[in-house]
């Protein structure tokens, strides 16, 4: 195992969890905080972790030896997001003033499916890099798994106390 890839997917992790916490609330401030707008934050999140999922299967067997720089660009794509994401936001904000609740919802939805499409790709592509050097790729998978979901936990705790930016609707 190299320890710079499970040093990388524990940040990877707490930046995911830390971007779903201020995207969650960002997009509460934009169109109100109830079940329904919870709802479709989170499963937002969990379809585009899913198909991220897939689709960095597909890149790990199509490109096998562009696992990590498909992961380096998984990871850009989503600071990327992550830095423009809050004004993005607010100029969605101001389209979908009155255009319906099925309307911004499904704004509110899409908003967010890209970036964790690509979340879901990294995990994939590192277990196929790593299995290639290890040949085992349970102990691939357990432990980029481990190392991801600690840095969830650790972004998690630590993203409450942070300050985040918060977006207005116009």
């Amino acid at each position: 195992m190299r320890p710079w890839l499970a040093v990388i997917f524990f940040l990877s992790g707490a930046a995911a969890l830390i971007y779903q916490i201020a995207w969650q609330r960002a997009l509460f401030v934009i169109y109100g905080l109830d079940a329904v707008s919870s709802t479709i934050v989170v499963t937002a999140f969990m379809l585009g972790l899913g198909l991220g999922s897939l689709a960095g299967g597909v890149l790990s067997r199509t490109y096998p030896a562009a696992t990590v720089p498909l992961f380096a660009g998984s990871e850009l794509g989503i600071g990327l997001f992550g830095f423009f994401s809050l004004d993005l936001f607010n100029v969605v904000a101001g389209w979908t003033v009155g255009i319906g609740y099925l309307a911004t919802g499904i704004a509110a939805f899409l908003l967010v499916v890209i970036p964790t499409t690509l979340m879901g790709a990294t995990l994939p592509l590192l277990v196929a890099h790593l299995s290639t050097l290890s040949g085992n790729v349970g102990r691939s998978v357990g432990t980029l798994y481990f190392a991801n979901t600690l840095g969830a936990a650790a972004g998690a705790y630590f993203a409450p106390s942070s300050r985040t930016r918060c977006v207005t609707r116009t």
